[in-house]
């Protein structure tokens, strides 16, 4: 087995200086800056267009910025070749060759660089019991279930020892509950041989699942980086809150004047008054958008309630219910309550009120 020792002792951080990205007239990437700790997972989390996987493909080397520089462990490697930069790569499709043996693949890379027979084949022995599949060197991949196939294409991406795993959405292949056994343990062994991990997917359960940290990028920006929970728990715009997780947005104004991080009175569209936390600096009378989490959200009785709203819908789900209601001039909320609540979930027509906590809400300046 890999020694996670020797893999630590050579992971590297890698530093984004003001990546630009151009096609055409379309900029992919945008002024992107961001720093991967050594022997960190970090997981590049956004839509489709976001750029995330255009700055994986920068730092593998198979595209080349117009502006900005990318240094992995120091060195600067922005215009360095994909095979002088001694980077593992795992793509979404695993292009394991048909023809040979899963030992004979994961062992091609270092055929590849000129390593002897004997040594090449005891590397790829290493690397196969690491991935944990020590009694299938001898099958063909399409003898391999999808999960194997996973995990052959990490042990032929970490048999050289790179000093970073590159990872393109490896598993959006797999089925849902595969997907997830699979996710847990490529973290696992992750940690195992302690690779710096760059993650690219547009799932956002998986980023927060897998990543130490996440990068959140829409439109070709960094909006925020930060653990999953950072992210969740205290997003700095309104496009992280509602990426991230699910989110009730609601507009308002300021009633008082509030500092960055600090409480404030609003007076919603639908002339209710609630508390929350401004994250950004804000002005009486000021614009804002206010998010707030469906569990954050407490029902109680509708008399003397700041907030009101009908029950239009009640979704059941196991773990939890979901209520879908309509607030003030239509405003639409969604509220989680946990199963085995002690209070039964409201029917279908009751009028209910909303309370939640200023903390649990927050407001967001330049709200049109």
């Amino acid at each position: 087995m890999l020694q996670s020792t020797e893999a630590s002792s050579r992971s590297v951080g890698i530093e984004l200086r003001d990546i630009v990205k151009r096609f055409g007239s379309v900029a992919a990437v945008d002024g992107v800056s961001l720093d991967v700790r050594p022997g960190e997972f970090l997981a590049l989390l956004g839509p489709s267009g976001s750029g995330k996987t255009t700055i994986l493909m920068a730092i593998a080397g198979f595209e080349y910025p117009d502006a900005g520089s990318i240094l992995v462990g120091g060195e600067d490697v922005t215009w360095v070749p994909p095979n002088k930069r001694n980077l593992g790569m795992v793509f979404q499709k695993y292009t394991l060759f048909p023809h040979m043996s899963v030992l004979e693949n994961i062992a091609f890379p270092l055929k590849m660089r000129g390593v002897g027979r004997a040594e090449r084949e005891d590397r790829a022995r290493a690397a196969l019991a690491t991935v944990r599949l020590d009694a299938y060197g001898d099958r063909k991949p399409s003898q391999l279930s999808g999960g194997q196939q996973q995990r052959v294409a990490i042990a032929r991406a970490i048999v050289y020892k790179p000093r970073v795993l590159l990872m393109d959405e490896p598993l959006s292949a797999l089925d849902k509950n595969l997907r997830e056994e699979m996710q847990i343990e490529t973290k696992h062994l992750q940690r195992e041989i302690g690779v710096t991990v760059v993650f690219v997917t547009h799932d956002q359960t998986e980023a927060l699942t897998m990543a130490d940290r996440v990068a959140v990028l829409d439109q070709g920006k960094l909006q925020q980086v930060g653990s999953p929970q950072d992210l969740y728990e205290t997003p700095r715009t309104p496009f992280v809150a509602g990426f991230i997780g699910e989110t009730n947005f609601c507009a308002g104004t300021v009633r008082d004047a509030g500092a960055s991080g600090g409480p404030v009175t609003v007076v919603l569209d639908g002339g209710a008054l609630v508390a929350a936390t401004a994250v950004d600096p804000v002005a009486a009378g000021g614009r804002v958008r206010l998010a707030v989490r469906p569990e954050r959200l407490a029902v109680v009785a509708a008399d003397g309630a700041a907030l009101t709203a009908r029950v239009n819908e009640a979704i059941y789900a196991g773990n939890a219910t979901t209520l879908i209601l309509e607030g003030p001039n239509g405003l639409p909320f969604r509220v989680r309550l946990p199963a085995g609540s002690q209070h039964a979930a409201p029917a279908l027509g009751d009028q209910v009120g909303l309370r939640w906590s200023a903390e649990d809400a927050r407001a967001f300046g330049d709200a049109p």
